[in-house]
């Protein structure tokens, strides 16, 4: 029997296959590299001038060409290291200790602010990271368990936000109140959304999701009256426990919580109560998403998201299904947005642009569509590693992006990127009939 040929696209690739690819990107990368790097306009007497300076044409050209090759080279050895981990399974002892994983994470984050290397920039760290964790769980239920992209998540973040932050500073509403309402007005406008356009699929899906993120972010611009356009709302209102406030000084009929409590007035006190509100929001969130896959709506998800003519033979409308995936995702966009609005005191739409719709994106598809584990890895990945690599400089995010590229190649479907159903049927075999009577 003849060997078999090696795929011209696999780890086995021939150098010169290879090294062709590597020239054609250099190439690209020229000429991509001419009008982004080679050309420059400078503002003189006589006008708007373009120049051109094309010493960084070849330069990048060259870079590419061997950071392309590199990558060639590196794909077996990467491919036959992580052979192993696509068929390692947990020892069955571990499975028993696996209901016991979330409560110990969630007991480990509690921990975090009362640890002696714990400051305010550890506990400001942490609490970004959660809230990209809480808001790629929503978009999670929407990309990885329905199977619908949505390019435009931060416009949910963005009503989610501007709700708490109308509702505190008009109408006078504590945090609390603003919290539901703003989970609850995301909601609300992504089923007005949804049903209208979820009878399309695939790339108009994500058209029109794009176009209603930008369409929300202009309008929130532009509506200088409601949401004081490109200056923001200041002045929010800042979560309380049982009215009591984290002030140095309460206000008029007020207590703050070092005068009930006894305990010294500190700073800290109020980032360690926003730290702890954010992970009870998460922790709350990934336990619902947990408990909706166990039940028919969440079935139904899955069952959409690999086969909507399928769906659709077995009675399952896909137009409700869709329309609660993105509710329910909207949901915590909206009070992941509420939380971030307290936390700042000040909104404004820069905050919520398409770069932060494709952040969360990102941490979706990079911890794996479908995996609440795969999530958590993820945001702590992009939120905590570009902090690490702060002292790069402008470096830094050149190493955050190489991570991902390697990460990526090692991992194409996400760091995991498991897609088993959530409810199978038992392996048991069946008695023979003779043994059943």
């Amino acid at each position: 029997m003849a060997a078999p040929i090696p795929s011209p696209t696999g780890p086995a690739m021939p150098f010169v296959h290879r090294l062709r690819e590597a020239v054609i990107a250099g190439l690209v990368a020229m000429a991509l590299a001419v009008p982004f790097l080679g050309l420059r306009t400078v503002n003189l007497d006589q006008g708007l001038v373009v120049q051109a300076n094309l010493a960084y044409v070849p330069l990048a050209g060259a870079v590419v060409f061997l950071g392309r090759l590199i990558l060639g080279l590196l794909a077996a050895p990467l491919a036959k290291a992580a052979a192993p981990l696509a068929t390692w399974r947990p020892p069955a002892g571990a499975q028993r200790l696996r209901p016991w994983g979330g409560p110990l994470l969630v007991l480990a984050a509690a921990a975090l602010p009362f640890l002696p290397f714990a400051n305010r920039y550890v506990i400001d760290l942490g609490t970004t990271a959660l809230i990209y964790i809480l808001l790629a769980t929503g978009l999670n239920i929407t990309v990885g368990l329905a199977g619908l992209l949505d390019l435009g998540f931060a416009a949910f973040y963005a009503i989610g936000a501007y709700t708490c932050a109308l509702t505190t500073t008009q109408l006078h509403w504590g945090f609390w109140p603003a919290l539901a309402a703003g989970g609850l007005a995301s909601s609300l406008f992504a089923v007005l959304l949804s049903l209208p356009i979820l009878r399309l699929r695939g790339d108009y899906l994500a058209i029109v999701t794009l176009g209603f993120g930008e369409i929300t972010r202009i309008v929130i611009l532009n509506w200088q009256g409601l949401t004081g356009g490109p200056n923001g709302v200041s002045g929010i209102a800042r979560p309380t426990l049982f009215s009591l406030t984290f002030d140095r000084r309460a206000p008029a009929g007020g207590h703050t919580f070092s005068e009930v409590t006894g305990i010294a007035y500190a700073p800290e006190h109020r980032l360690i109560f926003l730290y702890l509100i954010i992970l009870a929001l998460t922790a709350l969130a990934a336990y619902t998403v947990a408990r909706l896959r166990r039940l028919p709506i969440g079935r139904a998800w899955e069952a959409l998201r690999e086969d909507e003519i399928a769906c659709r033979s077995l009675g399952i409308n896909p137009t409700m299904v869709k329309v609660s995936a993105y509710a329910t995702g909207a949901l915590m966009g909206g009070l992941a947005g509420c939380f971030f609005a307290a936390r700042q005191g000040f909104v404004s739409p820069e905050s919520f642009g398409f770069m932060e719709s494709a952040t969360i994106l990102a941490i979706v598809v990079l911890g794996g569509m479908g995996s609440q584990a795969g999530v958590i890895i993820a945001a702590l990945f992009i939120v905590v590693l570009p902090e690490l690599a702060r002292g790069f400089a402008d470096y830094r995010m050149l190493a955050f992006g190489l991570a991902m590229i390697l990460i990526m190649i090692w991992k194409p479907g996400g760091l995991l990127s498991g897609r088993l159903p959530t409810i199978r049927l038992s392996n048991a075999k069946p008695k023979p009939v003779a043994e059943a009577a």
